[in-house]
């Protein structure tokens, strides 16, 4: 039998600050561009978890199915708008670090449609959900959401 260390068990405090800092920043910018920011970035970190509980979410918050599906291939998808398609731009030159900083022409897109405030925290927020990605693959961790029982 596998044990799954818990961190909300092992580290309460530094989680229960973790988990502050996260829906501060999930509240800064629009609810729609965040859950789409939140499952690119967990498909390309193949979190499991994390793709289960915001496809879950964003469906609450009325996203389609559709917008859903193509983010993996969100480059070639017609469905996202400019300020969308920047914010994902980002969210890919950010989470792929460790594949070669070629971040420039994503972070001119971000420049174009975002104040340096929204950039700030569209930043922000990629690192909160790469960070939770990695807790997550690295913990085997599973969280069922009410949202994702009810799909």
């Amino acid at each position: 039998m596998t044990v799954v260390t818990d961190p909300f068990a092992a580290a309460p405090q530094l989680m229960k600050q973790w988990m502050g800092v996260s829906l501060a920043v999930q509240d800064s910018l629009e609810p729609s561009l965040i859950e789409l920011v939140k499952i690119r970035a967990s498909i390309l970190n193949a979190c499991a978890n994390c793709i289960n509980m915001h496809t879950a979410e964003a469906r609450a918050k009325g996203e389609t199915e559709q917008r859903i599906y193509l983010l993996a291939a969100w480059h070639e998808a017609p469905v996202y708008t400019p300020r969308e398609r920047a914010a994902l731009a980002w969210t890919d030159a950010l989470t792929r670090l460790s594949e070669g900083h070629t971040q420039q022409a994503a972070k001119d897109g971000i420049e174009a449609h975002f104040t340096a405030e929204e950039q700030v925290k569209l930043t922000l927020m990629i690192n909160i959900i790469n960070g939770w990605n990695r807790l997550a693959v690295g913990f085997d961790l599973w969280f069922e959401q009410p949202a994702a029982q009810a799909a």
